[in-house]
């Protein structure tokens, strides 16, 4: 007999399908992007968010103490979250790279 559990310990790491030019030119319409929902955000870390009931991918920048949402291509708005919790994972590959190094574009 095998004994189960409902319970996770930690979260999975999850991919997504980049749509749209917001993280051009590092990350293209079409790449596919892998989140780590347990890696801690920092400033600079390319995150997977929620901003007004939507999900978004961006840069995080951390400026004074407070937290903003920075898309690499500047045709769209940086946007401000009111702290990390809106932070839903750190992406951790995409863009035809490994981001070991979490790239930074400030």
């Amino acid at each position: 007999m095998l004994e189960t559990s409902n319970t996770c310990t930690k979260q999975e790491s999850f991919a997504l399908l980049v749509l749209g030019d917001s993280m051009m030119p590092e990350f293209k319409d079409g790449n596919v992007i892998v989140i780590d929902p347990e890696m801690p955000p920092r400033n600079g870390s390319f995150v997977f968010a929620k901003h007004q009931e939507e999900y978004i991918f961006r840069q995080l920048e951390i400026k004074d103490d407070k937290y903003f949402l920075k898309p690499l291509n500047p045709s769209y708005p940086i946007l401000e979250i009111p702290d990390l919790k809106s932070v839903e994972g750190v992406i951790i590959s995409g863009g035809g790279t490994r981001r070991r190094d979490r790239k930074s574009y400030v």
